[in-house]
């Protein structure tokens, strides 16, 4: 599948409602996959857990982690971040970044339910957490416009045999031709 441009990514990241998807490390060793509001600024996938949450208490015993951020319809585009999270504001220190919450909470829902929310939960205290997409391992795809091939890794993907697949085939074989 073809890949998302650099600033295709930095485009999608920056769209309103996509959740993110953050999976950590289990103290057992299975994997853990948790929904979460996200923002990419600076470079950094931030996520904000709170004080008891699971995936906080995993990550900090385990900093590797992946996240996905994704779409279920449209261009289905898809962002897969591997890599370690840092803690960027520990729990407790939430004054210090209350801009960048309300900030999270504006991509999801209006400014004033936003700030009822985040006046609501003061008192859950959150740390804040950021995955750098220059040391991670990062992955793109999407579907394929129009006029693009059905390919992964310069091999088609199509299974049944149809229109378009048999009129792929023609021009693979007109260019293998040449």
């Amino acid at each position: 599948m073809p890949k998302l441009s650099d600033h295709e990514i930095i485009e999608f990241l920056g769209e309103r409602g996509h959740l993110a998807r953050i999976a950590t490390v289990r103290a057992d060793g299975s994997p853990s996959v948790v929904p979460v509001w996200f923002i990419f600024e600076g470079g950094k996938v931030l996520i904000t857990p709170r004080k008891h949450s699971a995936f906080l208490a995993n990550l900090l015993r385990e900093p590797r982690v992946a996240i996905t951020i994704d779409e279920d319809q449209g261009r289905y585009r898809k962002v897969l971040f591997e890599g370690k999270a840092e803690v960027l504001y520990k729990v407790g220190e939430d004054r210090k970044w209350d801009d960048v919450y309300r900030r999270i909470a504006c991509r999801y829902i209006d400014e004033a339910s936003a700030d009822y929310y985040l006046t609501e939960t003061k008192d859950q205290p959150r740390a804040l957490i950021g995955v750098d997409r220059a040391k991670a391992k990062v992955t793109t795809w999407r579907m394929p416009s129009e006029n693009e091939p059905y390919s992964e890794f310069g091999r088609s993907v199509i299974t049944t045999p149809g229109p378009r697949w048999r009129k792929l085939r023609r021009q693979r074989r007109a260019r293998n031709s040449s």
